[in-house]
């Protein structure tokens, strides 16, 4: 029930488009106010209680509808109803993601069941991809950073003619599990930072985006046998060297240089930024994407700890188990901070150590910055483009707010763009639910709109 509301009320009355048409029985009557209370959030708990069978509230409490963390555009695509006490019917979201929602009314003609499944797009996820410009290229690169050789995509004019343009080094999420692209294994399709290399070129701006050590083509190359080693340093070097190796390309104006970064990428993009990662050419722009906004551990342990409010209140766990979890995440990340390594007995990949999804090394080392201070050190006014999404089930506005001071510490040029029904990935998803990063879903045209504004004025 929370999968089919999370995300799927809008700030104005939704009403189903010519076409198709809710019945007049007592299901269909049903499912047509549900249909449209999910447009118009929050559903009063009176209105709930109004309309849901007891029994099913047991289950479901009135302040779990509620919960409404995005708004979307709700359209009606078809209805079907076998019987008087049911209705199935089809609903989509901005035109495009579509759900399913099967709604049972009891002998008062309450809800006493409702369900609801996502309906897979016909799309390929490639098919979601922007096209490059006319006459961009994506050229396969090769550079070097602290010995080891780093793949990667630069992407630019295919002719001289173009002259110079301003160009953007793109920095992808989680540590060694994510490569150039944003994929990473079992979620081959995300494609995150690709779209972005596409807008990109549309805009005239020139861009590189690499295979992170441990991922992709770059691997593990000489830490294969050691891959616990690779450290904050390791990765910032990898960050310096794509920065300079994208500033000393003939088509680029090393005077109009950006970074992006998407998730962990953001806080190395204000490394960079900042000076702090070591000498390196200057940024004119910083754009951070859904970005780690607080000390790494910090964001690990809400995001882990968060859902076990929700899941005690619909049963799933005990308040008491809550409990234990919550001290057992607080001593791992005690441990890590004081030792660097984890309590006797967890391992990284079992039990808790799972969230892990990269060198331990560089997760302890990376809790070391606050993002909020790093954003702080940044030169006087440069300009800022930072993004939050009520959908993104990951890093919250709410999160994001505390990076957002720093950056305002810093007196930067702040563009903060509140994203409406976008998921962690930038696709247009209400769902919240990570496995939907991977599917063909359409990336965010609120961000497309945000970024070429941007971008025209600061680049």
């Amino acid at each position: 029930m929370s999968l089919l509301l999370a995300g799927c009320g809008s700030s104005h009355p939704s009403s189903a488009p010519p076409g198709p048409a809710f019945p007049s029985t007592p299901a269909g009557v049903q499912a047509q106010w549900f249909f449209q209370a999910a447009g118009t959030p929050p559903i009063p708990a009176a209105a709930v209680r109004a309309h849901f069978d007891a029994a099913l509230l047991r289950n479901l409490p009135p302040a779990e509808l509620n919960v409404l963390p995005g708004a979307g555009q709700l359209g009606l695509v078809s209805v079907t109803s076998t019987r008087p006490n049911s209705v199935s019917f089809v609903m989509s979201i901005w035109g495009g993601q579509r759900f399913r929602v099967d709604v049972t009314v009891d002998a008062h003609g309450l809800i006493s069941k409702i369900t609801s499944q996502e309906v897979p797009s016909a799309a390929s996820p490639a098919s979601m991809i922007p096209a490059l410009a006319p006459g961009w290229v994506a050229q396969p690169v090769t550079f070097e950073a602290g010995g080891v050789t780093i793949h990667g995509t630069y992407t630019h004019p295919g002719t001289a003619a173009a002259g110079t343009v301003p160009a953007a080094l793109l920095i992808a999420a989680y540590g060694s599990s994510t490569d150039r692209n944003d994929n990473a294994p079992g979620q081959p399709d995300r494609n995150t930072l690709e779209a972005v290399a596409s807008w990109l070129s549309a805009d005239g701006v020139a861009s590189l985006r690499y295979d992170k050590l441990g991922s992709g083509q770059t691997g593990w190359g000489p830490y294969a046998a050691h891959p616990g080693q690779a450290g904050l340093g390791t990765y910032e070097q990898e960050a310096v060297a794509a920065l300079t190796f994208l500033a000393a390309q003939r088509q680029v104006d090393r005077a109009r240089l950006a970074v992006f970064g998407h998730s962990e990428g953001g806080v190395y993009a204000l490394l960079l930024a900042s000076g702090l990662a070591g000498p390196a050419p200057k940024v004119r722009a910083v754009v951070l994407l859904e970005p780690v906004p607080m000390r790494y551990l910090d964001l690990i342990e809400q995001s882990t700890i968060a859902p076990l409010t929700r899941e005690v209140m619909q049963g799933y766990v005990t308040a008491a188990q809550a409990k234990s979890t919550e001290q057992a995440f607080a001593r791992m990340v005690a441990s890590l901070r004081r030792t660097g390594a984890l309590p006797p007995g967890l391992q990284p990949g079992v039990g808790l150590a799972s969230v892990f999804q990269q060198s331990l090394l560089e997760a302890v080392q990376i809790d070391r910055y606050d993002p909020a201070a790093v954003a702080a050190q940044l030169p006087a006014h440069t300009p800022v483009l930072l993004t939050c999404s009520n959908a993104d089930g990951a890093i919250g506005c709410a999160l994001i707010d505390h990076l957002a001071a720093g950056l305002t510490q810093a007196s930067a040029r702040l563009d903060f763009v509140h994203l409406d029904g976008v998921d962690h990935f930038l696709k247009e998803d209400v769902t919240q639910l990570t496995a939907d990063y991977n599917e063909s879903l359409p990336f965010s045209a609120q961000l497309r709109a945000a970024l070429k504004t941007f971008l025209a004025s600061n680049l």
